[in-house]
């Protein structure tokens, strides 16, 4: 597998929908590692993300027949899917894990960057982050803050609202409308 070599991963859900052990194999070769990444700056210890991410894949077979192509890439609702497995995972524990940031920050670092190379068209990539960056600045600065709270830092609602000193219904609330305006700008 290149950064050139194409690959169709809403056939492969609907492949998995199917019940092609395959097509989960080949989504997990392909995407695992980066995976791993997104689980371990989520729940901050390494042990845990390799549990996230094999709940996520195991959720990811049972749940690909609900995949809806219309509603976004293929891509993005596995992304989803393992990003929600971790939260729910930091939720459902009590207690704090301590992050080793320099190793932390160095696994991120290197999915941004496999992930940046593995782009299909890199003019694309670039028009796309560009729209986003416009759409984003289009927001007020309280939703902007709490979308990428959430969405690059991987805040709860919860902490999100510690952080910004905002209610949590408020939180909730400016992150649903914000992101509802972000689809909007991009489409």
């Amino acid at each position: 597998m290149t950064a050139d070599d194409p690959f169709d991963y809403d056939a492969a859900l609907v492949a998995c929908a199917r019940g092609d052990q395959g097509a989960l194999q080949q989504l997990y070769q392909r995407e695992g590692r980066y995976l791993l990444g997104v689980a371990l700056r989520i729940v901050r210890q390494h042990q845990h993300a390799e549990d996230v991410l094999h709940d996520a894949f195991i959720s990811i077979w049972q749940r690909a027949g609900t995949f809806d192509p219309s509603r976004g890439a293929g891509r993005g609702w596995i992304y989803s899917v393992v990003r929600h497995a971790a939260l729910n995972r930091v939720r459902s524990s009590a207690r704090e894990v301590p992050v080793d940031e320099e190793a932390s920050a160095a696994i991120q670092d290197d999915a941004a960057l496999r992930a940046h190379a593995a782009a299909a068209d890199p003019f694309e990539l670039r028009a796309d982050l560009g729209r986003l960056q416009g759409c984003l600045a289009s927001l007020e600065p309280e939703r902007r803050n709490c979308i990428l709270y959430a969405y690059v830092d991987g805040c709860s609602h919860s902490e999100i609202a510690e952080r910004t000193r905002t209610p949590l219904g408020t939180v909730k609330t400016w992150i649903q409308r914000g992101m509802r305006m972000l689809r909007e700008c991009m489409a």
